[in-house]
């Protein structure tokens, strides 16, 4: 690692404050992405400002609204009661993220500001229609995700809760690669009152994305055979020494079909 000075701000307010007045300071969530990339040198913050104690923990129902905070880790969503009686597909997403340790110390909040796309919270996101709160606006899932690695914030902004809607039917189906965990194809599948939408990650070549032909599919009959027949273009979906654009083109297909079965 480079050196840089530490804080760990007591409030959103602080942690807004201490990150304005350094252009180089950068924020720490879970670390689970970060720490590597310091340790490897491929970043150099001036500073580094750890959210850990600035309240942005815990769960909570409002209404028909399950709200979770931005530093709420991956093990407290997959173990907590109130994200298994309103979604309990989020609940099997976050309790199958990485191994024990990350799912001790990543957040929510650091993998939605991260936006890798490998990663499994951002196909919940998008496919329950959730809304991210920031500490200056909120933003609807559908603008919040801008491409691989890419997203809405702003300079300074920071993530301080998720507020999803209820589901009527939802499930996410993951091909992990077995090494790393991460998903090599993961879909998310849910029906709310505003529609069905299914929400691909681990494949596209621009990060997560919406599958609009199984989503028309499956608005007509929420079944596995509805979306037998839909096929996703190999050009553009990822190809790696795990597998070709291809090999994930039919993954899409196969774990569709197998979130659909589970909802």
């Amino acid at each position: 690692m480079y050196d840089f000075s530490y804080h760990k701000p007591g409030s959103v307010a602080d942690a807004v404050k201490m990150l304005g007045a350094d252009g180089e300071a950068k924020a720490l969530a879970g670390g689970m992405t970060f720490i590597p990339v310091l340790k490897q040198r491929l970043n150099k913050p001036s500073a580094v400002v750890d959210l850990s104690a600035a309240g942005l923990s815990g769960i909570k129902l409002e209404g028909d609204k399950l709200i979770i905070g931005a530093m709420t880790t991956h093990a407290t969503v997959a173990s907590s009661p109130e994200v298994k009686k309103a979604i309990p597909a989020l609940a099997h997403l976050a309790n199958n993220i990485g191994d024990r340790q990350v799912r001790s110390r990543g957040t929510i909040g650091g993998s939605l500001a991260n936006n890798d796309p490998s990663a499994c919270y951002p196909s919940a996101v998008l496919a329950l229609g959730a809304t991210i709160h920031t500490n200056q606006r909120k933003v609807a899932a559908d603008d919040y995700f801008q491409g691989m690695f890419a997203t809405a914030l702003e300079p300074g902004e920071i993530i301080t809760a998720v507020e999803f809607p209820m589901a009527e039917r939802a499930a996410y189906a993951k091909f992990p690669n077995p090494a790393s965990r991460y998903a090599m194809v993961g879909v998310f599948v849910a029906k709310t009152a505003k529609g069905v939408r299914v929400a691909v990650t681990g494949a596209g070549q621009n990060g997560v994305f919406r599958h609009a032909a199984m989503e028309a599919a499956l608005s007509t009959s929420f079944t596995p055979d509805a979306i037998k027949s839909v096929t996703t273009p190999a050009d553009m979906m990822n190809a790696d020494i795990h597998g070709s654009a291809a090999y994930r083109a039919h993954l899409v297909g196969v774990m569709a079909a197998r979130a659909v079965a589970a909802a």
